[in-house]
């Protein structure tokens, strides 16, 4: 484990270098692309008979790594949390029913597109998979990636209304779609289908538990911190109500995710004003500063290496294209429009809903979910539109979302 952790860590760190030496992109995407090309490049090198065993060595590397598993059970309760912690709560109250309705509403309601249109156009190019698999494919690709959305939206520029309503959307609809993409998969699993009321009952026991649970864990929290002041002790504490916290969240079968999110929305608000002193504050966000932009690029890192991983074909490049189409579509249905009719009542400027259409990014989330699903050969299809999907999120939205506010925006 610990030469898996430094080699990642030393990976990381060499293509951040790079990036920002001689490449300039932001970290994320910088490291992200870099990854990638270093992956491509090792692919035509092995080809040649050139690489020297580095492909190998690559290969056998991401092989000893669980993405779904680090990611879900480690890396993202340390990045949500990070991510919620500088959400102020009094802005995004105002536009509380805005995030609820796109969180989930949305999320359902954009499964259901993604996965229809889908199945309806892949025979068209030469695919055939399953309602139930495409069922799964729409819901783990239609929450936006929390992760993604937060580290690029820092430099897009938008307005602070639209960049909370965006960031806020994304914080809790992962939540939402983890969980109708557990419901799928069990259905998948027992070959029944639970009845409306039950579906509903596992909703409200899984996001509703750890919205509840994330309440009492961010009180409980806050309650601590006010008893000290002393940030070792302090920093210690955000420390374990996140690793703690999480790990019970999953023992209890209620939503860790959600439930970082609502700890990490109290100590960011109330812990901050209220348990804090200057030097706590200061110290405690340079820790989450240096945490999330450490895991973030190792993230990204991860993500860009995996294609080696992928099975890739003239067909499925093809339906990877298709699935790019067919999510932006239902973004754009099921998010944009909505948005656009009603952009007077949920307070957003005009041009609003293309920045949330094109700034619905996809990423390590929806990666996690695809690898989770079992082995055979309609797993590594969803895994490869899944990816194609998540590059073109990032690398070509993720890189003019600045642009698209801008012009967006500047034209309202």
């Amino acid at each position: 484990m610990l030469n898996i952790a430094a080699a990642c860590l030393v990976i990381t760190a060499l293509l951040a270098y790079l990036n920002h030496r001689f490449v300039g992109m932001p970290t994320t995407i910088g490291v992200m692309a870099t990854a990638l090309v270093f992956s491509l490049a090792l692919v035509g090198l092995d080809a040649l008979g050139m690489a020297y065993g580095l492909r190998q060595y690559e290969e056998s590397l991401l092989r000893s790594i669980d993405f779904s598993d680090v990611l879900m059970q480690g890396m993202l309760s340390f990045l949500l949390f990070a991510g919620a912690l500088h959400v102020d709560l009094s802005e995004l109250r105002a536009h509380r029913w805005a995030v609820g309705a796109l969180a989930v509403f949305g999320t359902l309601l954009s499964t259901l597109a993604v996965a229809y249109g889908m199945w309806f156009v892949l025979p068209l190019v030469g695919l055939d998979l399953p309602l139930m698999y495409c069922l799964l494919f729409g819901a783990l690709i239609s929450p936006t990636d929390p992760i993604a959305v937060m580290g690029i939206l820092k430099s897009a520029g938008a307005p602070k209304s639209l960049e909370l309503v965006i960031a806020g959307e994304s914080l809790f609809n992962d939540g939402v779609g983890v969980v109708i993409f557990t419901l799928l998969l069990g259905m998948l699993a027992s070959g029944v289908t639970p009845t409306p009321g039950q579906a509903l009952e596992l909703l409200l026991h899984e996001a509703g538990g750890g919205l509840l649970f994330g309440l009492a864990l961010g009180y409980l929290s806050f309650l601590m911190l006010k008893s000290v002041d002393n940030y070792h002790v302090e920093v210690l504490l955000t420390l374990a109500a996140v690793t703690g916290g999480y790990a019970l969240a999953n023992k209890l079968h209620v939503s860790g995710p959600l439930a970082m999110v609502v700890a990490g929305l109290i100590i960011g608000n109330h812990g901050r004003a209220l348990a804090m002193s200057e030097t706590t504050r200061r110290n405690l966000d340079l820790f989450w500063e240096l945490i999330d932009e450490i895991l973030n690029a190792m993230l990204f890192v991860l993500i860009g290496m995996e294609i080696l991983l992928v099975a890739f074909s003239g067909h499925v490049l093809v339906a990877a294209l298709v699935a790019v189409v067919v999510t932006l579509s239902a973004r754009l249905l099921t998010v944009g429009l909505p948005v656009g009719l009603l952009r007077r009542a949920v307070k957003l400027p005009r041009g609003s809903w293309k920045v949330l259409t094109w700034g619905g990014l996809r990423g390590g989330i929806s990666v996690a979910l695809a690898l989770s699903l079992p082995a055979g050969p309609e797993r590594s299809t969803v895994v490869a539109l899944t990816y194609g999907v998540v590059v073109f999120s990032i690398l070509a939205q993720g890189l003019s979302i600045g642009y698209v506010v801008r012009k967006a925006i500047a034209r309202s």
